[in-house]
């Protein structure tokens, strides 16, 4: 029986010091994604804005990069916090730890390289070496075209700096150290012309990440078969859950009925020179949809998303928008 137990906690040890060398490996050795290039950004009038169309209306960087005010409908910016970073995505409204965005004015980044950013947008790996929360969509932003990050970044060294330290992110157990096999390696794909509607949609929706948002998760993983389909629930700092809409060709539960015309429009309303913010009082319905931050998306990309939205396979998931 002596030698059942010394064999048992022998084992046991090994395994013991297995997991230990595992977790000491990932919060060391990892992330492995490569040295940032050697790389300097002409800031060209073109690809500043360029790069200014799309860290505002496609990829929406200054959304997250921004203080919200959930005071208003979809939450626009704070003034004097627009791309200052510090917007709390806290264990209140269901994320694993507290996160903050990143402060991306000059005033933070002054000193990153332009390869050091280049590789943090891509592949999720800070200029420190730390791993970035996949908050940030680095994965999708890894499969653009490089010229469309490199056209972010000379628009970011052209935003007022914002003086705002933000806090360090607290990310619960074992997220803190799964964090670091997070990132990967860049698998950049030239921009398709215009011209190719749908190919040029489907460029637009991987950079604005839409299939994050309207795909049912599980425990922070995408569910499969539910892509475009809604009904990923989003806990509101003002009160209450919003639910993603289903944006599959589906006709009874989607966007199978809409036309192009209308499908522009439902974006287009939030810019109309008519458009008033709405306030919002807590528990009332929000969303937090940046309306207008899209709205002012080219209506000739609306229309490529919508062409590319239109040949995805068709999901019959009815939502309903807002639970109080």
């Amino acid at each position: 029986m002596k030698k059942v137990f010394k064999v048992f906690f022998v084992l046991l040890f090994i395994i013991i010091l297995a997991v230990a060398g595992v977790i000491l490996f990932v919060k060391t050795a990892l992330p492995r994604v490569g040295a940032p290039m050697n790389l300097s950004i002409e800031l060209t009038p073109e690809r500043i804005a360029r790069g200014k169309y799309l860290a505002n209306y496609v990829a929406c960087c200054m959304d997250c990069h921004s203080k919200r005010d959930w005071n208003i409908f979809a939450g626009p910016y704070k003034k004097g916090s627009f791309g200052g970073g510090g917007e709390k995505f806290g264990r209140d409204i269901g994320f694993p730890g507290n996160l903050y965005s990143r402060n991306i004015t000059p005033y933070a980044l002054e000193k990153w390289t332009d390869g050091e950013l280049f590789r943090a947008i891509t592949t999720g790996e800070s200029k420190d070496g730390k791993a970035l929360f996949p908050l940030m969509a680095y994965h999708n932003f890894g499969m653009s075209d490089p010229e469309d990050i490199q056209s972010i970044i000379a628009y970011l060294r052209t935003l007022p700096a914002v003086n705002n330290e933000v806090p360090d992110r607290e990310l619960d157990f074992p997220l803190n150290i799964l964090v670091n096999t997070m990132p990967s390696k860049a698998v950049p794909a030239k921009r398709p012309e215009s011209s190719n509607t749908v190919a040029y949609g489907e460029y637009l929706v991987n950079m604005a990440d839409c299939i994050e948002c309207h795909s049912k998760v599980d425990k922070g993983a995408r569910v499969a078969g539910t892509e475009y389909g809604g009904g990923r629930e989003f806990q509101l700092s003002s009160g209450g859950v919003a639910i993603s809409a289903n944006i599959t060709p589906d006709r009874e539960t989607g966007i199978g009925n809409w036309d192009q015309n209308l499908f522009i429009r439902k974006f287009t309303q939030f810019a109309d020179s008519t458009y008033v913010p709405k306030a919002v009082a807590p528990g009332e319905f929000n969303t937090p949809m940046p309306w207008l931050m899209y709205s002012r998306m080219k209506e000739s990309d609306l229309a490529a998303i919508y062409a590319y939205l239109k040949t995805i396979q068709p999901i019959r998931n009815k939502v309903d928008y807002f639970r109080p």
